[in-house]
C-alpha cells in the first residue's frame, strides 16, 4: 500500500538530540501518518532546493495521538548534508515528504513472546512495533546494540513493559561484544523475531539460531539506498532466495532466510 503520490508537508514539532548525532523528530502529517506502520518508511526531502536533490528514506519511530491527529516520530543519525540540514530544523520548520511506502513488520496471530534485535539505528523502527505488541498484550524483549555506550538511545525512551538487554562493542554498557551473541539466550522464549540492523547482523542472527537447532520465525528491514522509493529506479534491487526484490517495494521488511 503506497500513501502519498508526491511531496506534501510536515510540520516540525521538536526535535530533540538523544545520543551522539542521533536525533529524535516529532512531526504533523495527517496524509504521512494515514497508513503508516511499524517497518514502513518515508521519503524526506533534506534541503531547501535541490541540493540534495534525492530524497532520504526514514522510518517510522513511533506513533502518538494528539487530540484527533495521530502525529510520528523519525529517529535518525547524521551522517551527511542532508541529514545535518534536517538536525537544524526546529519547531515550526515546515519539510516535504511522501509515504507511508513499502511492508511494514507483521506479527504472527498466534506470537505471544517477540523477541526484537536492533543494531545502532535499527533501534527505529523497532520501538513503534514494541509499542504495537504492548498494546496488543504481547510479552516483548529488546535486544539491544551500539558501538559505544554514546552510541545508546536512552533507554527511558522504550516502553516501560518492555525487557531491554544492551550489548556494546567496547563494552562500555551491558554486554562485552556484538548484541548477535546475546540472542541464543532468548530464542527457546521468543515465538517470532523482527530485527533492524546491518547486513552482517542478520548473518550472526541466522548463524546463532542455526546453532541453537531453533529456526524461529524471523523478519528483518533491509536497508539500501533508495532514489525513488517507489520501485521506478531499480535502485534498490537485491538478491534473495525468490530472486531478485526491490527493497522499497516488496520490503523493506523479508524474511531472514530468504536474504542470508
Amino acid at each position: 500500500m503506497t500513501g502519498t503520490l508526491g511531496p506534501v508537508e510536515a510540520l516540525v514539532i521538536s526535535q530533540t538530540e538523544v545520543c551522539q548525532d542521533t536525533y529524535l523528530m516529532w512531526l504533523s502529517s495527517p496524509p504521512l501518518a494515514r497508513g503508516a506502520s511499524p517497518g514502513r518508511f518515508l521519503m524526506l526531502l533534506c534541503g531547501d532546493g535541490l541540493d540534495p536533490l534525492l530524497p532520504r528514506p526514514m522510518s517510522y519511530h513511533r506513533f502518538r495521538e494528539a487530540g484527533d491527529e495521530r502525529q510520528f516520530a523519525i529517529l535518525y543519525d547524521v551522517r551527511g548534508r542532508g541529514t545535518a540540514w534536517l538536525a537544524r530544523r526546529r519547531s515550526g520548520d515546515r519539510l516535504w515528504a511522501f509515504g507511508p511506502l513499502g511492508r511494514g513488520y507483521a506479527i504472527e496471530h498466534g506470537a505471544q513472546h517477540l523477541l526484537l534485535v536492533a543494531g545502532g539505528l535499527g533501534i527505529a523502527p523497532l520501538i513503534a512495533l514494541a509499542e504495537e505488541a504492548v498494546a496488543q498484550g504481547r510479552a516483548v524483549t529488546l535486544l539491544y546494540g551500539a558501538r559505544t555506550e554514546a552510541r545508546l538511545m536512552p533507554i527511558s525512551l522504550v516502553p516501560q513493559e518492555v525487557e531491554v538487554v544492551v550489548a556494546t562493542d567496547d563494552g562500555t554498557r551491558g554486554h562485552h561484544g556484538p548484541v548477535t551473541e546475546l540472542v541464543p539466550r532468548y530464542l527457546a522464549w521468543a515465538h517470532q523475531v523482527f530485527a533492524c540492523g546491518p547486513r552482517e547482523m542478520y548473518q550472526a542472527l541466522a548463524q546463532a539460531m542455526r546453532r541453537e537447532g531453533l529456526r524461529r520465525p524471523a523478519q528483518v528491514l533491509l536497508d539500501e539506498h533508495m532514489a525513488c522509493g517507489t520501485g521506478i529506479c531499480y535502485g534498490c534491487a537485491v538478491p534473495t532466495r525468490r530472486g531478485m526484490r526491490l527493497v522499497c517495494r516488496d520490503g523493506p521488511r523479508m524474511a531472514l532466510w530468504d536474504v542470508v
